[in-house]
């Protein structure tokens, strides 16, 4: 049964960083891609960014230069760096494995002053 566990959201101030991590089991993690989602209240889930089982990354315009995407295939960890907050980062961050349906329950993040 794959399972997902976000965590590392908060309240940063605009400029800020923050990781997120995601812990993830019941699938052979090094075979398949990895994506992070979010959602902001009112809005739709959109993606954030892509780590493949490689390695390759792939980022929504949006975040480009800002966010980094990495796995660790030891651990079976896929984590998210943050840096140069914006009040429009507010929302819900989910981590996906891609083929199978699951979501996690979100981390929450906040960016206010």
């Amino acid at each position: 049964q794959v399972q997902l566990v976000e965590s590392g959201g908060g309240l940063v101030q605009p400029g800020g960083s923050l990781r997120l991590s995601c812990a993830a089991s019941g699938f052979t993690f090094s075979s398949h891609a990895m994506t992070w989602y979010r959602q902001a209240p009112g809005n739709e889930r959109e993606y954030v960014a892509f780590v493949g089982s490689t390695g390759g990354t792939n980022y929504a315009d949006s975040v480009k230069g800002r966010f980094i995407i990495s796995r660790d295939n030891v651990r079976n960890m896929v984590y998210l760096q943050m840096n140069s907050l914006k009040p429009e980062d507010t929302a819900v961050y989910y981590c996906k494995v891609n083929g199978f349906s699951a979501w996690g329950q979100g981390t929450l993040v906040t960016v206010s002053s």
